[in-house]
């Protein structure tokens, strides 16, 4: 599935779109794009419809890696740009934190394809325009 986002507000919109129809309640979402495609404005939308918080309380985990959102979390947002090796990667317990019963939404995981489940959902982010973002939808399961 391909989506078209126009605008910031639009991309929220979609995140939480993707949240109430698309995306698990529980699992592994990878969010793949370059530096500004939209992927936390992405997860903005995603968190809002899932309850775990407002869109003003999502921001990037660049530096902490590890967002959670959510009393107990219901959205975990990581982000691995920062990390080079997959055993970094797996320092982090993700094996652990992908088993819970939470949406689990890890930005730059297509760098290290190796470490994800065979079930989980990949969106791929390319800047189109100035505002413009395109979202391509794959879901890949173990069957």
């Amino acid at each position: 599935m391909t989506f078209v986002t126009r605008s910031e507000d639009e991309t929220v919109e979609l995140g939480r779109e993707l949240a109430r129809t698309i995306l698990p309640a529980r699992g592994l979402v990878l969010l793949a794009g370059n530096l500004g495609a939209g992927k936390t404005t992405l997860v903005k939308g995603i968190a809002e419809a899932r309850g775990a918080a407002p869109r003003d309380e999502v921001s990037s985990p660049t530096f902490t890696l590890i967002h959670e959102y959510g009393d107990p979390p219901r959205v975990y947002h990581i982000d691995l740009y920062r990390l080079d090796e997959a055993r970094q990667v797996a320092a982090l317990g993700l094996d652990e934190i992908i088993d819970r019963d939470a949406l689990v939404v890890i930005e730059w995981g297509e760098r290290f394809p190796e470490l994800w489940p065979a079930d989980r959902t990949e969106i791929r982010i390319e800047r189109t325009g100035e505002d413009q973002r395109t979202f391509e939808i794959l879901a890949r399961n173990a069957s």
